[in-house]
């Protein structure tokens, strides 16, 4: 790199001397000179030369003196290192230099050999501060970038250079959620694009607020689609149990937004969330163009599939038993084993419950009605007749209650 230099004086003799003293430097590209003989001069050589690197400036000048000229540079947004030139003995001026920032100063006569010396390290303390700004500009610039998927804190260590490693494909253990509007196809149809662009974006955004205030990332969203990982791209202990905490969330969340939209008169569908626990193989797929942090695999796959099951199910919340296993104290209630496409063993699923309807006394007797249907005693049909009869809004006991009606004997649920 050629270090281009501005020095400022207004000595006539002064420009033949440094390009001869420096002649050699000069030749091998090492350093570039640029004259000028007072600061505003200096000025307007500067914006004609904007590369210059540092400046090299005498005190006393006509017109701008180097003291002047010293504090608008500094003043500047692309401050230039500065080495101030002054009589011997000058302490007066070489404080008042100090204290507006310039780097180092030297005393006339010049003794080029000292001038050389300092040169040098200034071009050295320039180079250092160039390349933290360099590092700074591409970790903000990665930072905006990995704020669209991850959390703010998750984001600030991505963005810096220790954690960098965390984006390349691997195996991990994870918890993933799939949630998928109910009826949407239907209401990108009937829905005006203004409508509907402001319904997408602020359910996309509220939904994304709720993930990242559990510090989860978002992997993938494709229309009313998303798809959220926990404990990736980094280590999270916990992360079953904050993957429960989100959906719950996600639902109180969603629901509310879906009132909000009921209330101007426009049909949104409920969010049906699914929940998994697994090894999948995680990382960035989008190549050397573009950036595609996901997640592929058995356990992605059947987390989409309990979002699906809740169709089915009448519920809005799905997870395996590899969530209510993992979680800390899970609440929740057993669906059934379901016999899902694309797995040849049944996979026992829950619903999680908030704590209050865990409590509650409908919870108990759907258990009591579940443990029926299990052992496959002929009253679990009176059980959940009981039930629904009483809690009319109990979709999941209606389903088995159906079942029952249809003729089925298990707990295990068929599903496409």
């Amino acid at each position: 790199m050629t270090a281009t230099i501005l020095v400022v004086d207004d000595e006539p003799d002064l420009e033949a001397l440094v390009l001869q003293k420096f002649r050699k430097q000069i030749r091998d590209g090492a350093v570039a000179f640029v004259f000028a003989h007072d600061g505003i001069e200096a000025l307007q050589s500067i914006a004609d030369h904007p590369q210059v690197d540092m400046v090299v400036s005498d005190i006393n000048m006509p017109r701008m003196d180097g003291l002047s000229l010293l504090q608008k540079l500094q003043e500047a947004e692309d401050r230039k290192s500065t080495i101030i030139v002054s009589a011997y003995g000058d302490m007066s001026n070489i404080r008042t230099a100090m204290n507006r920032g310039a780097f180092d100063f030297l005393t006339k006569p010049i003794d080029f050999g000292d001038l050389e010396m300092t040169i040098d390290k200034t071009i050295r303390h320039v180079e250092t501060m160039r390349e933290a700004s360099r590092r700074q500009l591409e970790a903000e610039r990665a930072h905006a970038s990995l704020s669209r998927y991850f959390s703010p804190q998750i984001a600030s260590r991505l963005a810096a250079v220790s954690e960098s490693n965390g984006m390349e494909v691997q195996w991990r253990e994870v918890a993933t959620i799939f949630t998928d509007i109910a009826g949407f196809t239907s209401l990108v149809e009937t829905a005006t694009p203004e409508v509907l662009g402001a319904l997408l974006n602020e359910y996309v955004g509220g939904m994304t607020d709720v993930v990242f205030a559990h510090e989860g990332t978002v992997a993938k969203i494709i229309g009313d689609a998303i798809q959220i990982l926990f404990n990736a791209p980094g280590d999270q202990p916990d992360y079953v149990t904050r993957a429960v905490a989100c959906a719950h969330d996600l639902d109180i969340w969603a629901e509310e937004f879906r009132g909000r939209w009921r209330a101007k008169d426009v049909n949104f569908g409920m969010t049906r969330i699914g929940v998994h626990a697994g090894p999948a193989l995680v990382g960035n797929f989008g190549g050397s163009r573009f950036f595609d942090y996901t997640a592929y695999g058995d356990t992605i796959n059947t987390a989409a599939r309990l979002e699906a099951a809740n169709k089915f199910l009448g519920t809005r919340i799905c997870v395996s038993a590899a969530v209510a296993d993992g979680a800390k104290e899970f609440r929740g209630r057993p669906v059934g084993d379901l016999l899902l496409r694309g797995r040849s063993e049944p996979l026992r699923a829950y619903e999680p419950l908030p704590e209050a309807t865990f409590k509650g006394a409908a919870t108990a007797q759907y258990s009591e009605a579940f443990a029926k249907l299990e052992a496959g005693d002929a009253a679990a049909m009176p059980a959940f007749a009981a039930l629904v009869g009483s809690y009319a809004s109990d979709a999941l006991a209606g389903f088995h209650l159906r079942r029952l009606l249809n003729g089925a004997k298990s707990v295990r649920i068929q599903l496409e």
